[in-house]
């Protein structure tokens, strides 16, 4: 078979890592590439080849008919064992390699077979079961490999999937814009750069994976501003914030530094910065649980005494567990934890969601441009919820000052921090600033 493809292409088709990952902007060429993926594992003379089998899997099985039955047809035509399998949307090969079409819409129906290769294209728009459940133990017993390719959708399930790829060793991700793909021209991509809004543009052409939703809650935060590895320092006090919730219970420890110049100090101006060094998220768990879950991390990370300044729902002085509330359970808990010192910094009643949220936004990003809040890349769950918290809607798409729980794993992070944020750097219940404008 002849092979043409474009630098970008050739590029991941070399790749000899086992799961490979594309994001790659529209018309850019990947599914072409997928095909030919797909010839190669049918084809491959190193194995078995009659006994191959190789699946191109679409978000529904009409896609996967529509975009890939006729081109792939075309593609292997004079390798035909026997006429197609029109029903089974099937080619048998000479040798005995198969290649099949799939969709992943009853992704229960797919369980079964042995795979020695699979291809999911528009993986963004598939639930994500399809591969865990079902396609990832398949390629189990013949240690199959996989492609993942589309065009990026949100910071969903396929942003995550390209985020991990970058940090496993059996793992690569590529991505390639429409430009590098070489398929449409000059004319054509500026005429869409000058139709879309940039941020739009930038997913479906420049394969950038963009936050496109709707009520986006912490809309200040950046990846490549807010994130910067943090230590702690020996002696340093730590910022201990917590959000009840049982599954997960949720809690985040900062450190602060102040940043105040000699002159900030002589007119009684404060400059702090906070950084998240570290999240503790435990399913399915209880406050003694993650007290200890605490004492065990924090020991780990340099000598005793330390210092701890504790925040949280102010609910939880009112909330019981087997009888007592969270904050007996705490303090009792550290009574007997003779190398920390904790005091305890819970307001009486928690401050309105969107003055919560307004304080942690600030702190991310003012209007002057100044970043505050900086979280070390380390906390997955803090940066998830930052990048994926919305507000809640109305049935006509109204937003409301509540956020979306609808998704039981987001929003406890984030309530966490907003919680010490808002104490240390809030406005006041009655109105002004808890210090001054730059505290």
């Amino acid at each position: 078979m002849k092979i043409k493809l474009k630098p970008p292409q050739w590029t991941v088709f070399r790749s000899p890592r086992r799961f490979r990952v594309l994001a790659a902007g529209r018309r850019s060429g990947k599914t072409y590439l997928a095909l030919v993926e797909l010839c190669q594992a049918a084809l491959a003379p190193n194995r078995l080849a009659w006994n191959r089998l190789a699946w191109y899997v679409a978000p529904t099985y009409r896609q996967a008919k529509r975009i890939a039955w006729k081109p792939l047809k075309e593609m292997t035509r004079e390798y035909w064992a026997s006429t197609p399998n029109e029903t089974e949307l099937s080619i048998e090969l000479i040798g005995g390699g198969t290649i099949a079409l799939r969709g992943a819409d009853n992704y229960d129906s797919l369980r079964g077979n042995g795979l020695d290769f699979v291809v999911l294209d528009e993986f963004a728009s598939m639930a994500p079961e399809a591969w865990n459940e079902v396609l990832r133990p398949a390629l189990a017993d013949r240690r199959g490999r996989a492609l993942f390719i589309g065009t990026p959708k949100g910071l969903n399930h396929f942003f995550d999937l390209y985020q991990n790829a970058q940090a496993q060793a059996d793992w690569q991700a590529f991505r390639y814009t429409t430009e590098e793909g070489g398929n449409v021209s000059p004319e054509e991509i500026e005429s869409a750069r000058r139709e879309m809004d940039e941020r739009t543009y930038r997913q479906e052409y420049q394969a950038s994976f963009e936050d496109l939703s709707h009520g986006i809650v912490y809309y200040a935060f950046s990846r490549s501003d807010n994130l910067h590895e943090a230590k702690w320092r020996a002696g340093e006090t730590l910022y201990w914030a917590l959000d009840f919730n049982v599954s997960p219970m949720s809690s985040v420890v900062c450190r602060i530094e102040d940043l105040s110049s000699a002159r900030d100090r002589i007119f009684g101006r404060s400059l702090r910065m906070v950084q998240v060094l570290d999240e503790i998220v435990l399913p399915n768990s209880n406050t003694l649980e993650m007290c200890e879950a605490f004492v065990s991390r924090v020991r780990s990370w340099g000598p005793p005494p330390y210092t701890v300044r504790l925040y949280g729902d102010a609910a939880g002085e009112a909330r019981s567990t087997s009888g007592q509330s969270d904050y007996e359970i705490i303090r009792r808990f550290f009574r007997t934890q003779t190398d920390l010192k904790v005091s305890y910094h819970i307001k009486s009643s928690n401050p309105l969601v969107r003055d919560r949220v307004n304080a942690v936004n600030a702190m991310l990003r003012n209007d002057q441009g100044e970043r505050r809040l900086l979280v070390d890349p380390r906390c997955k769950h803090l940066i998830r919820d930052l990048e994926r918290v919305t507000w809640k809607a109305d049935g006509h798409d109204n937003l409301l000052p509540q956020l979306d729980k609808t998704n039981p794993e987001l929003t406890h992070s984030t309530d966490a921090l907003g919680y010490l944020i808002d104490t240390e750097f809030g406005l006041r219940q009655q109105g002004g600033p808890k210090s001054n404008p730059l505290c």
